[in-house]
């Protein structure tokens, strides 16, 4: 088996130096961390393969209605081909309803639906704890420009109304997500693309069905889906026959 040049190791995923050039092999690892699963650094059986499936399915869905994304496709159980970008070192946060850091810093009830989807900014650096940031911030040190920003917000709107139709179709309530933007170049032009991931590491789902079955519990304030991995593989319909059950993660903190 050919040897390949590791480019980065994260939390959940690794990079490799892909086939051809200006693109990379993304690896799906089973190792938590990232903002779904219960213990950092706790392995889930078969996380990796699903987070591979469902990335895929949302990268693909994007493309498709036009959202340009990093996926160019996927190459096994847990490796995908994606374009090589430059990343924004910036965490794009959407809000559909209160719940986490929000709830916490304005007191707002978890579950309170927002008046509209609130876009927030988070520098990556895990050391500072990816603290949140302001556009003059942004803007102030040179992570992104004025124009950046506002396609930054644009396309995560975008991703805000394809994902929250997709999870409602099933039933399950995206409460809220968080998605990377790369820069690409093509030629002199420059745009910008969803990267990274797009899964359960990193959104905050709410069972819909759960909270209508439950006697008196009103449908406004859902509980988080269980088996997130799995559950959400089979309501999409890519759930991969030879995975095993994966426990119940606690969602976005």
């Amino acid at each position: 088996m050919a040897r390949r040049k590791k480019i980065y190791e994260g939390k959940a995923k690794i990079l490799y130096e892909g086939p051809e050039p200006g693109t990379l092999v993304q690896y799906f690892k089973d190792d938590g961390g990232a903002i779904s699963t219960p213990k950092p650094g706790q392995a889930i059986e078969g996380k990796g393969v699903l987070n591979n499936r469902l990335s895929e399915f949302f990268m693909s869905g994007l493309n498709a209605i036009g959202v340009p994304t990093h996926f160019i496709r996927r190459l096994n159980m847990r490796e995908q081909l994606v374009r090589m970008a430059e990343i924004i070192p910036i965490q794009v946060v959407v809000r559909n309803f209160a719940a986490g850091p929000i709830s916490a810093r304005l007191g707002i009830a978890e579950g309170t639906p927002l008046p509209r989807p609130i876009v927030e900014f988070y520098y990556k650096d895990e050391k500072l704890g990816d603290p949140m940031v302001a556009e003059e911030h942004i803007i102030a040190f040179g992570w992104a420009g004025q124009q950046d920003l506002d396609d930054m917000v644009a396309l995560a709107l975008r991703v805000n109304d394809f994902l929250s139709g997709v999870m409602m179709g099933v039933g399950i309530r995206l409460a809220d997500f968080r998605i990377e933007i790369g820069r690409i170049w093509e030629g002199d032009f420059m745009r910008l693309i969803i990267a990274d991931e797009i899964s359960p590491d990193s959104c905050r789902l709410w069972d819909m069905r759960a909270a209508e079955r439950a006697e008196g519990q009103p449908a406004i304030d859902p509980g988080p889906l269980a088996d997130v991995y799995t559950e959400l593989a089979r309501r999409l319909g890519v759930l991969p026959t030879n995975v095993t059950h994966t426990p119940k993660p606690t969602l976005i903190n």
